[in-house]
């Protein structure tokens, strides 16, 4: 019996596409206990935006609901992207490089400024240069199968089964 991708589609996944796969589970995992009470906690005077919110997930990371919402788009764009090694690495690529941007924004704003419109704290901050780091470096990672019967959309080239 010759089994198909769609069958077993994990076998068939690069190092970046799961790479960019588990960044993205975690950003939807973020995303959604961010608004759960007890996980976050202050969740009564979580805000939309802006650094007002005392809303804090884990007890650690100053959030809102703008905060939540870009972690589950990161998230689900994530999931999207990791379908091949190309667009997994650039999701990586860009997904860090932003991070990195926003790890020297939330440096140089003051945290009580108006331009703390995320918001953002100290742990966010750090936060944020690790993942930045993390992300760029995953991007690196083998795009291609190293199986040469598997092309990059983890599918064996045309007429041929794996």
């Amino acid at each position: 019996m010759t089994r198909t991708r769609r069958e077993h589609p994990s076998r068939h996944r690069t190092p970046v596409q799961l790479a960019a796969l588990a960044f993205a589970v975690v950003f939807l995992l973020v995303g959604i206990a961010g608004f759960i009470p007890g996980i976050t906690t202050n969740y009564d005077t979580m805000q939309f935006a802006g650094h007002h919110s005392e809303a804090m997930l884990l007890g650690i990371f100053q959030v809102s609901v703008l905060h939540n919402i870009v972690h589950l788009l990161y998230g689900v764009g994530g999931v999207v992207l990791a379908r091949t090694g190309r667009l997994a690495r650039l999701y990586l690529l860009v997904g860090g490089v932003v991070y990195l941007a926003l790890w020297i924004y939330g440096l140089a704003i003051g945290h009580d400024s108006a331009a703390n419109f995320v918001p953002l704290n100290n742990a966010d901050n750090w936060l944020h240069m690790v993942l930045g780091i993390t992300m760029v470096a995953a991007s690196f990672l083998r795009r291609d199968h190293p199986d040469p019967r598997v092309d990059d959309h983890g599918a064996p080239p045309r007429g041929r089964t794996v």
